[in-house]
C-alpha cells in the first residue's frame, strides 16, 4: 500500500482525492501541522512522518487574489512547493529511498490564445497565478521521480456560475476523471510533465450548460472588463501523451 503525503486535502480536488482512497493510505495534514510556506514546518513534519509519495494540491489558486497579493501567491506556490522539493531531496538522501511526487500545476503556463499546447509548447504564463505555479514546476524538475500535471477541471455537480463564456476554449476534466489519472500516475513509472484534459475541447458555455442547462450565455469580454488580469482565450492542450500513458 502507498503511504501518500497529500497538501491541500481541505481544498476541492484534496476533498475529492479523500473521498476516492482505492486502497491508498493517506496522510492529510490541516495548515497548522504542515506549513508549507515554512522551511522548519516542512522538514519537521517529514521527519516526523512516513509516506512514499507526494500529491501536492496546496496553492494560491484565486486568481484575483493573486494578483492583489503577488508576494503571498509566490510564497505559497513557488516558494511552499520549494520547500516540500528540499525536504523530500533531503530525505532521499539521508534514507537512500526515492519518493514519488506529483504535483499538480495548471494550463496557465501556457499564453492561452492559440490553443493546442504539447508539454513541449513554450511556457508564457499570462497571469500571476501561472507565474507562480511555473516557479513551482522548475523547483520539482529537481527531484528524481516526479510528475508534474497541467489540467483544469470541474464538478459537474458544483458548478458555482451563472453564466459562462461562449468564446473561452479549454480541455477542462471532469473532477473523477482527473483523480482516476492522478491514481494511475501514483503507481506508473512516468516521469515528466503531462497534460491532464479531456478529449473534446469546447467552450466553457457549451461544457458547463451540458450540466447546467440554466447557465446563461456571455463572451470574454463580458467578464474581464470587471477584471484587472488576463484570462485564458483558448487554453486547449494536446491530450496525446495521456491517452498513449494512462490506461483507465
Amino acid at each position: 500500500m502507498h503511504n501518500i503525503l497529500l497538501t491541500g486535502a481541505s481544498g476541492g480536488l484534496g476533498t475529492k482525492i479523500l473521498l476516492g482512497k482505492h486502497g491508498f493510505s493517506f496522510l492529510s495534514p490541516t495548515r497548522k501541522e504542515l506549513d508549507i510556506c515554512s522551511n522548519d514546518s516542512v522538514q519537521r513534519y517529514c521527519e516526523q512522518n512516513s509516506f512514499d509519495t507526494v500529491i501536492h494540491c496546496a496553492a494560491l489558486a484565486r486568481m484575483g487574489e493573486c494578483e492583489q497579493n503577488p508576494i503571498k501567491a509566490f510564497d505559497i506556490n513557488t516558494g511552499g512547493t520549494l520547500n516540500l522539493v528540499r525536504a523530500i531531496s533531503k530525505i532521499e538522501e539521508i534514507k537512500n529511498t526515492n519518493i514519488r511526487f506529483i504535483y499538480i500545476s495548471t494550463d496557465g503556463v501556457y499564453s492561452c490564445d492559440q490553443g493546442n499546447y504539447s508539454e513541449s509548447s513554450p511556457t508564457l504564463p499570462y497571469n500571476i497565478y501561472g507565474w507562480s505555479k511555473l516557479g513551482g514546476e522548475t523547483a520539482v524538475r529537481i527531484l528524481k521521480n516526479f510528475c508534474i500535471i497541467r489540467t483544469r477541471f470541474y464538478d459537474p455537480e458544483n458548478i458555482p456560475f451563472t453564466e459562462s463564456a461562449i468564446d473561452i476554449m479549454t480541455s477542462s476534466i471532469e473532477v473523477k476523471k482527473l483523480i482516476a489519472c492522478i491514481q494511475f500516475l501514483i503507481t506508473d513509472e512516468f516521469t515528466g510533465i503531462i497534460n491532464l484534459g479531456s478529449s473534446n475541447p469546447c467552450s466553457e458555455f457549451v461544457r458547463y450548460s451540458a450540466h447546467k442547462p440554466e447557465i446563461k450565455k456571455c463572451s470574454r469580454s463580458d467578464i474581464i472588463k470587471n477584471l484587472t488580469f488576463e484570462i485564458a482565450t483558448n487554453a486547449s492542450m494536446d491530450i496525446s501523451l495521456m491517452e498513449k500513458i494512462i490506461k483507465l
